[in-house]
């Protein structure tokens, strides 16, 4: 038997579960949350390697609806962070509507009847209007290396971490420099008997400011929540009135790399591995790594540093790209995630009979980040050009929570069986808008990251402040899109608000 709901949200991470609360505070009851595993939380279920934990203070990495005055410590640990969303889901009564063990394998939009039909490995649906929750963080990376498939030992990704493996006292092969790699090294260095990291780019790493929070601040957060409040727009001012050194005078960062650089002098004594460390691009062009053991534990006696990436696998021998051989019992790959090609893409075939990854084969746009041309009443959280390089992704999912919840608004007001669909012409301008404001800040500065997609163009970084996307998606223009009626009782590409009238 196949359901229907007006709702359905995929993914059930931080943008997941906030859509869900937003739909019912809004009245929305009438939807099913669709996640494939067993459990919410998303990355931080998924990822549970050793060190993991969050690279924003932990005030600030939460809903602004549901603060968490018992967080343990300034940067919390991913125990806590995926202890908060089990909380949420509970607080706000959104088990219900849990669809669990329910990857979704294709959506396909129905033009006759306006509506998407949902096939998932727990059953199908049918709904008014899709959110698209599953985050670029979900899906590992893990490189095409010549001889990998040989290998005798232990293979994963950090993302996918396996705990039946014993590293003790065994040769492990880090692969890759990101902010996984750099809580992975420092966690497990003390134990294993070599650890080889391959770094094809040393980041830059500033100090990280963290604490444990007493027992005191904890009582007083929760009995005065103004307290909570102000420790929270705090944090989040100083990350904003930093924004424009990264988007408008990227030239201005020499004093944040001179801080790096002392980080570095204190803990590397060694003048060829400092040299194999510093970075000679910008500070910010890729993302800033926050560690106070990073750099201590890549220069303990039992720790290699290649400076070059994986380039082959010889049965236990790992082959780098200057010709370096390491020998290896494990390897993990911290080499991160699909970014710019969404998974999620392959599986969404909107109006034109055509998939989200075909359309979007040339580089992601979307308009505000929320909606592509082609595939109406399908909304993205955390779509293109929503990320952040220096403040927290919960401002952003919010401020994409209130575009949603207009969007339904703007549907109820319109009435009848009816759907929106981003105009071409709007997505473009949009989209010049994005780029052309790209080109001025610290990401297009030379350096290759996982901000930039195959064409090098940047799809994912938004190029302002929080409190300005919170503003251009305070509400839909209707002028923005079409408006779509079943065949059968009319049909026009007229402007949303022409019709409307």
């Amino acid at each position: 038997m196949v359901e229907h709901v007006r709702v359905a949200v995929i993914g059930s991470g931080f943008g997941g579960l906030g859509a869900a609360v937003r739909l019912r505070r809004e009245g929305v009851t009438d939807f099913v949350v669709l996640e494939r595993a067993d459990s919410v939380g998303g990355t931080w279920r998924d990822n549970t390697y050793p060190g993991c934990a969050c690279d924003v203070p932990s005030h600030l990495y939460s809903f602004s609806f549901a603060p968490n005055p018992e967080w343990p410590r300034a940067f919390s640990g991913q125990p806590h962070i995926r202890a908060y969303l089990e909380r949420v889901t509970d607080t706000y009564g959104l088990r219900p509507h849990l669809r669990l063990n329910s990857e979704v394998l294709s959506l396909t939009w129905d033009t006759e009847r306006l509506r998407w039909d949902v096939h998932t490995a727990g059953g199908d649906w049918t709904a008014d209007v899709v959110v698209s929750a599953t985050g670029p963080l979900s899906d590992p990376r893990i490189p095409d290396v010549p001889g990998l498939a040989d290998f005798p030992g232990a293979v994963f990704h950090s993302a996918r971490w396996d705990h039946g493996i014993d590293l003790r006292g065994k040769r492990v092969a880090m692969i890759g420099t990101g902010a996984s790699a750099a809580q992975i090294v420092p966690a497990v260095q003390p134990d294993v008997a070599r650890l080889t990291l391959f770094q094809r780019t040393p980041p830059w790493v500033l100090p990280r400011a963290d604490r444990r929070i007493t027992a005191a601040e904890q009582w007083l957060h929760g009995k005065v929540p103004a307290v909570g409040a102000l420790r929270r727009g705090m944090l989040w001012s100083v990350r904003e009135l930093q924004v424009g050194l990264f988007t408008k005078w990227p030239d201005q960062l020499g004093m944040m790399e001179r801080l790096a650089a002392s980080h570095m002098r204190k803990a590397v004594k060694d003048p060829a591995l400092r040299a194999k460390l510093t970075p000679d691009y910008r500070i910010g062009c890729k993302r800033i790594l926050l560690s106070n053991d990073y750099y201590p534990a890549l220069a303990r006696p039992n720790v290699d540093v290649v400076a070059s990436g994986l380039a082959e696998v010889r049965g236990s021998t790992l082959v780098a790209a200057d010709g370096t051989e390491t020998g290896a019992d494990v390897i993990v790959f911290g080499t991160g995630f699909r970014i710019t090609d969404m998974p999620i893409g392959e599986r969404v075939t909107g109006a034109h009979g055509t998939t989200l990854a075909e359309e979007w084969k040339d580089g992601m746009a979307a308009l505000r980040g929320a909606s592509a041309a082609g595939f109406p009443n399908f909304l993205t959280i955390i779509g293109p050009n929503t990320g952040l390089g220096n403040n927290s992704m919960i401002l952003i999912i919010e401020a994409q929570l209130n575009y949603m919840a207009d969007f339904l608004r703007q549907l109820d007001t319109i009435g009848g069986r009816a759907a929106l669909d981003a105009r071409p012409s709007a997505v473009r301008a949009w989209n010049r808008t994005i780029q052309r404001r790209m080109e001025r800040t610290v990401w297009n500065t030379g350096c290759d990251s996982w901000y930039l997609d195959a064409r090098g163009r940047n799809t994912t970084v938004w190029p302002g402040t929080t409190a300005e996307f919170r503003k251009v998606t305070r509400r839909v223009d209707l002028a923005e899109y079409q408006l779509l009626r079943a065949p059968r009782v009319r049909t026009t590409t007229a402007p949303a608000e022409e019709v409307a009238r």
